[in-house]
């Protein structure tokens, strides 16, 4: 790495602009024409040398720099949010509450649209490596950015001395100059300095007095927030550290947790509903009359959780142990164990639980009755009196194709039964279908009859599984963010320079921002002084 070396002593690196100790222009330096006495300098960054602007000879150099251009960094967020934003116009494939495939849902769901969708992969956008390396790059760029201006910047005013080169002083955008000083007024001077806090050092006649200069780490403070609120994000990708996931669990289905590596299972004891009454309650009367259909008041799922009791091994139910047990409602989750179970989704006696079926024989006389599981159903029943009722066939959810009845799913939404009754000890017996809570006989001459006598329903309940361990960083990061936002926002580096020269005596002058407060300040602090006037050269070129 190059060096220049200042007439003060002081060793620059390449690319500095001003002096980082007495803040002479460095003459021949691309950035600054030197000769020009009356131009203000460039005073960002304190003329001190960005590795970016400097070294671009390898590929390394290269890249540094590219990451650290502001325009860089936003363009990466504007595409990012671009592509976050298409990422909404459809939901996300864990969110599809649909048993179709990813790959049919969206194009039998949304049309060609929804087919584009899928095949540019935007159903599972915001956990694609694409998007995470996205994200990632705005990362990179916020700390390549942060680490190019801040390190310099920091040098420089660190390494400033109280004594200036006169040009430096000179070339300030406010500057006065006076012919004497007088000691009285020296002294009052630094007396106002002090009121308005400002940290006073002294040499030889020379005085740098300065305050605020910890707002010039707003920025990086900001970056800082922000770089934890990106980690934030990526971690979510993690189910260690984020699930957000779905469950649909029967009553009296037991079924494990998604998201939580087979260690957790719920069991729905119980879903309850509860409907708004127009006669209960006269204020709502009038909206809930205009309803044809009843509006639910409150859903409620009385859940059990287990937890997975030693190594299960494969193929075989593994032991479970109630760790807890509550009630799941609307916004009322049931929380174990840093995951949340939430109430978000149901189906009201969606489901054929058991049917209960009376046989009757000759002149209607009762034979039996037996209760038909749905899921457990018996391949044949014996009755009292020796009569046996075999089940042929079984669809869960019928329907009737060119090739006759058949199933599409495995849950009793709508079944259909076939049922043979035999007498004892015959093979061929009179044959029966349960259609539509219906029993239709099927032989020519039928000396038997079925008929329902009751039917029990089950309602389903769809519970959000959610788990994140990240909020912790995004509230960090927030608050970071804001320190950062407040700190550059509501303060000002303020620098005054008093430069006693041969004939005369400079007073220079400098803020980050406010100049109007910095100018309205100079007067407060050196009014009835020889410094009568402060002039603006900003207009100077």
């Amino acid at each position: 790495m190059n060096t220049i070396k200042c007439e003060c002593g002081h060793i620059n690196h390449e690319g500095t602009v001003l002096c980082e100790a007495c803040g002479k222009p460095i003459q021949g330096n691309q950035h600054l024409d030197g000769n020009d006495d009356q131009k203000v300098l460039e005073m960002r960054y304190d003329g001190s040398a960005r590795r970016s602007k400097t070294y671009k000879r390898t590929f390394i150099d290269k890249t540094w720099a590219f990451f650290s251009s502001v325009k860089v960094g936003v363009w990466l967020i504007v595409i990012t949010l671009i592509f976050s934003a298409l990422g909404t116009i459809y939901p996300q494939e864990p969110f599809k509450n649909s048993p179709l495939p990813a790959s049919q849902f969206y194009e039998t769901e949304y049309g060609i649209t929804g087919k584009i969708f899928y095949q540019l992969g935007f159903h599972n956008m915001y956990d694609s490596w694409w998007y995470i390396i996205l994200v990632a790059l705005i990362g990179i760029s916020l700390v390549i950015c942060s680490l190019d201006r801040y390190i310099p910047l920091r040098r420089a005013l660190k390494n400033q001395k109280i004594k200036r080169h006169p040009t430096f002083v000179k070339r300030q955008r406010v500057v006065s100059s006076a012919d004497k000083l007088s000691d009285e007024n020296y002294q009052m001077i630094k007396e106002r300095l002090e009121k308005k806090r400002y940290k006073i050092k002294e040499e030889d006649g020379h005085l740098f007095a300065e305050k605020n200069r910890f707002s010039r780490w707003g920025p990086y403070v900001n970056h800082i927030g922000l770089i934890i609120i990106l980690v934030a994000a990526i971690l979510r990708m993690f189910h260690v550290m984020h699930v957000d996931d779905y469950v649909w669990v029967r009553e009296g289905e037991t079924r494990v947790i998604p998201g939580t590596g087979h260690e957790y299972y719920v069991k729905n004891e119980k879903f309850s509903f509860d409907f708004f009454d127009p006669n209960e309650d006269e204020r709502f009367r009038e909206a809930l009359e205009k309803n044809e259909a009843p509006i639910p008041k409150d859903f409620q799922t009385d859940a059990v959780i287990y937890k997975v009791v030693g190594d299960p091994v494969i193929g075989e139910e593994p032991e479970l142990e109630e760790i807890k047990r509550g009630e799941i409602r609307v916004n009322e989750p049931l929380s174990f164990n840093g995951y949340s179970l939430y109430q978000a989704g149901n189906q009201m006696e969606s489901e054929y639980d058991s049917i209960s079926f009376k046989v009757n024989g000759e002149n209607d006389q009762e034979i039996g009755e037996f209760k038909f599981e749905t899921d457990e159903a018996p391949y044949q029943v014996e009755l009292d009196d020796g009569t046996v009722v075999r089940v042929d066939d079984y669809y869960p959810q019928l329907e009737f194709t060119d090739n006759g009845p058949s199933s599409f799913s495995k849950f009793p939404r709508n079944p259909g039964i076939i049922f043979s009754v035999l007498k004892e000890g015959e093979e061929e017996g009179e044959r029966f279908f349960y259609l539509a809570e219906e029993v239709i006989g099927l032989s020519e001459e039928n000396t038997f009859s079925m008929s329902v006598s009751d039917i029990d329903k089950r309602s389903a309940s769809g519970l959000t599984v959610k788990k994140d361990n990240t909020l912790p960083f995004f509230l960090v990061g927030a608050i970071i963010f804001m320190i950062g936002v407040v700190q550059g926002l509501y303060w000002y580096h303020r620098r005054i320079w008093i430069h006693p020269a041969e004939n005369e005596y400079l007073v220079g002058s400098h803020t980050n921002k406010n100049w109007f407060g910095m100018k309205k300040e100079l007067d407060e602090i050196f009014e009835g002084t020889e410094f009568n006037e402060f002039k603006d050269q900003s207009e100077l070129k």
